[in-house]
């Protein structure tokens, strides 16, 4: 079954919000100071707030660039952590679902993403001017 414009429409739709998302939560974390207290909540240290804001930036440059499609998979599993990692950290300090929302809310545009790509994978290019992905 080649691919619908639905699902190429809808695929870029949620990778689109996700990595605005995702873009937006890193330049949080290295630049607003109420973002690095929330980390101090949690019990993570400095450090990891940092690096984990690098990560997030190239995990999204991979989601939208051309690369091989098990790159792409790989940075799909490392947001998956992510966000479970964020959801158990706030519900562990009993944090109200107007912090753990956020990681939920980004979560949904995730598998919105993850599943319409995987769908694009199966499925053949109905025409040529399709954008090569993956």
């Amino acid at each position: 079954m080649p691919r619908t414009k639905g699902i190429l429409i809808g695929f870029w739709s949620f990778t689109a919000l996700f990595c605005l998302q995702i873009g937006f939560t890193a330049y949080a974390q290295l630049n607003l100071p109420q973002v690095a207290e929330s980390f101090t909540h949690l019990g993570f240290p400095g450090y990891f707030r940092v690096g984990l804001a690098w990560a997030k930036l190239l995990g999204v440059a991979v989601l939208l660039a051309p690369v091989p499609a098990r790159l792409k998979e790989w940075a799909y599993a490392g947001f998956a952590f992510n966000l479970i990692s964020a959801l158990i950290a706030h519900l562990a300090v009993g944090d109200g679902p107007q912090a753990w929302g956020f990681a939920v809310g980004t979560g949904v545009l995730w598998g919105g993403s993850y599943v319409l790509w995987r769908q694009l994978q199966v499925r053949p290019q109905a025409h040529s001017l399709e954008v090569a992905h993956g």
